[in-house]
């Protein structure tokens, strides 16, 4: 299982999970083409450097804003951007459904933190403390980073917050800022380290959305380790490092949620648009299963399954394209067996298969339905015959 650790020992910000992400091998020209989508290019420019932190090599990501001129007739309009101006910049995008639902994720904390923090509802909420555009690159950037390198877990340490005070537009406010601090609620943090604030609402919202275990103690076998480097110099490196690696003892049990609705009032058409919107926005598997409601009429239960950190992503995809009013979630344990894609070459040409492994053994084989049926559709034959031309032969990989 592929795993990514997120080592926060000087916290977190936006800026500094991207230059960690492109650190660790996501491609910068992927990462600048998808942002381009944004529609919003003309407002910032990134600029991508080497460098080097108490003598640890990294990247550094900074977010320059474009300044427009008053006599543009647009000066600072951009800078006052509410949930919904951004959800129309995201969803009005070509970026992928994925990357749409897991900003929005994203944003949505950030927004429900500062409204409750200022006591104001979702809606009066302006991205302005630093800019809205920064916060849509760091934000739509760390989602497409994330889609990018493919994990199947995301792990993090407790999240260094830092200390002493800040100036904001309001005057002088603690560190961590009250809306960090609303964000990280039910996450394992500590503080103290250095008298700054060393993780931000962005950093920390970006971490609530997709890491599925914070544990200071992570058993993984580690493949690449990455920095990405913040912008000030304090008594300890400011530093996010990040890993990949895959997880130690599998088969294990990787926790999962169970989201359920029933639906009473929604059509076929509708419900099979939901199920494909679903398992875009990462579900792991969706299930209809018929039921009898209120009043004797024909439903369905909508049951899903996804994981932890997609949890928020899936809701807001559910209650989007669904008639339903409550979610019911439940937390499963789900037990794996790993599984290894393998090509197998036959008198059909090559054949991908998909095996089952319990303790180094393979003990299932199984080639790709979509493949088989288009060279028995091609050669005429049974399908059956295919599926035993693969059976017959050996992995080439192996």
């Amino acid at each position: 299982m592929r795993v990514l650790y997120y080592d926060c020992f000087s916290g977190i910000s936006g800026d500094m999970n991207l230059a960690a992400m492109l650190d660790l091998g996501v491609d910068e020209q992927l990462l600048r083409n998808e942002l381009a989508k944004l529609n919003v290019s003309d407002e910032f420019e990134l600029q991508i450097t080497k460098d080097a932190k108490s003598g640890i090599h990294g990247t550094r990501v900074n977010v320059q804003l474009k300044h427009h001129h008053a006599s543009t007739g647009h000066h600072h309009h951009h800078h006052h951007r509410n949930l919904n101006d951004i959800a129309t910049i995201i969803s009005q995008s070509m970026i992928s459904e994925r990357v749409k639902t897991t900003s929005m994720a994203i944003f949505e904390k950030i927004a429900q933190a500062e409204a409750h923090v200022h006591g104001c509802s979702v809606e009066e909420i302006h991205f302005h403390e630093v800019g809205a555009t920064d916060a849509i690159v760091d934000v739509v950037g760390a989602a497409i980073c994330h889609e990018a390198l493919g994990v199947e877990q995301t792990l993090c340490s407790s999240i260094e917050l830092g200390g002493g005070f800040v100036t904001c537009a309001h005057g002088k406010i603690p560190v961590p800022a009250p809306a960090t601090v609303e964000i990280l609620k039910d996450i394992p943090t500590r503080r103290g380290a250095v008298q700054y604030e060393t993780t931000t609402p962005t950093g920390a919202a970006i971490l609530s959305t997709l890491v599925n275990q914070f544990t200071d103690t992570p058993q993984l076998i580690c493949k690449k380790t990455a920095y990405g480097i913040g912008h000030r110099d304090m008594e300890i490196p400011n530093l996010l490092r990040v890993q990949l690696g895959t997880s130690t003892n599998l088969p294990k049990a990787v926790d999962a949620v169970l989201l359920e609705s029933a639906i009473d009032d929604m059509t076929p058409e509708a419900l099979g648009y939901a199920m494909k919107q679903l398992f875009e926005a990462g579900a792991s598997d969706v299930n209809f299963i018929p039921t009898t409601m209120k009043k004797s009429r024909p439903g369905t239960i909508i049951s899903v399954l996804c994981s932890p950190q997609n949890e928020a992503v899936i809701k807001h995809t559910m209650f989007r394209e669904t008639t339903t009013l409550g979610i019911k979630r439940f937390a499963v344990e789900k037990t794996m067996l790993e599984r290894r894609v393998e090509q197998r070459q036959t008198q059909f040409g090559t054949i991908t298969t998909k095996e089952a492994i319990l303790n180094g053994d393979v003990i299932r084989s199984k080639p790709e339905f979509d493949e088989c049926a288009a060279i028995a559709r091609r050669e005429k034959l049974p399908l059956s015959t295919i599926y035993k031309a693969v059976a017959q032969k050996k992995n080439i990989s192996s």
